[in-house]
């Protein structure tokens, strides 16, 4: 029988001790704290199947006020199935990883992808800061982006047909930076995937002389510029990686990412704790490169224990076009 999912809920919603995150600061853990007792207030819509596989509107309340909005891709069966949620890019949103979705409920996963709030439908939309000038609006929806990560894991691991022990996560770009986050503060992340992830935001808004970053720069006087990294240094995905253990750690990068240096990259990798594995793709920032979802699903397959992804992959490339 499941252990109780009050207790089970409060348990892993509280911010881990420093003790129990390794010597993960305090001050880093209780950012991403939240009322677990609230209800999650589950809605969902079913918009269709296909191959065995079930895909709903979702949404759910979130601790920082407002609804989250989702999809939740199901398979079909009784379980017990694996969890995967995903974390999609900063300007994308809940479509990033949906044909991915498909592809892991096929092999056994429920899985969710939500909306960060900056990406939410009108009314539910919470607007970021304006580059340098507004820095605690960024804070503030980062916060949200990852306590609204950690209530889809709450939703997984109160389904009776889902085992608590195979919940997995996979994030693109700032997806990758709340993965990292994510490992080192919710110890129900079995495994997670990193792909494109950035160290710092410095490392991207300083370090990278592309034009459009160039420009935001010289638009900013450099007080505020500082003020925000002052702010916002507490969020940068270095700080987390080092704690992720026993968690294993999957990171994809790119070798023409336009965001962050390949100097950058490596020194991000380098923080992170073992287990870890990375792997570099001839591609741009978008991961679109074929073998880097292949590799996701032999990396992280076997860690939930889902079907082989290989044959359900071969299926859906197979094309009757003449």
């Amino acid at each position: 029988m499941k252990t109780s999912l009050l207790l089970l809920v409060a348990l892993f919603a509280s911010p881990l001790s420093a003790t129990d995150a390794k010597t993960l600061p305090e001050d880093l853990a209780r950012r991403f704290a939240y009322d677990a007792s609230q209800p999650l207030d589950v809605r969902l819509a079913r918009i269709g199947e296909k191959d065995g596989v079930r895909t709903s509107d979702l949404s759910y309340a979130s601790p920082k006020g407002g609804r989250v909005t989702g999809f939740l891709v199901e398979p079909a069966g009784k379980g017990p199935f694996a969890g995967i949620v995903f974390g999609h890019w900063g300007p994308g949103n809940r479509t990033e990883f949906l044909p991915e979705a498909a592809l892991w409920a096929q092999a056994g996963a429920v899985c969710v992808m939500i909306d960060y709030p900056w990406v939410r439908p009108e009314p539910l939309r919470v607007n970021q800061g304006r580059g340098f000038d507004e820095p605690d609006k960024d804070r503030a929806s980062w916060e949200a982006a990852v306590v609204d990560l950690r209530r889809a894991i709450d939703l997984l691991a109160a389904r009776p047909d889902l085992d608590e022990a195979r919940i997995g996560y996979v994030g693109h770009s700032y997806g990758a930076q709340w993965g990292a986050i994510l490992t080192a503060v919710d110890r129900r992340v079995r495994a997670a995937v990193l792909m494109g992830g950035v160290p710092s935001g410095e490392s991207t808004l300083v370090e990278v002389d592309d034009p459009d970053t160039k420009a935001l720069r010289e638009a900013s006087k450099p007080e505020t510029i500082e003020k925000y990294f002052v702010i916002n240094r507490p969020y940068d995905a270095i700080r987390y990686v080092p704690y992720a253990a026993p968690t294993p750690l999957f990171f994809q990068f790119a070798t023409h990412e336009r965001f962050v240096t390949e100097a950058a990259m490596k020194r991000y990798y380098a923080a992170a704790s073992e287990p870890k594995l990375e792997r570099w793709y001839d591609t741009g920032h978008d991961l679109n490169d074929l073998r880097a979802l292949a590799d996701r699903a032999a990396w992280l397959g076997p860690k939930l224990g889902v079907k082989p992804m290989g044959p359900i992959l071969e299926q859906r490339l197979r094309s009757d076009i003449r």
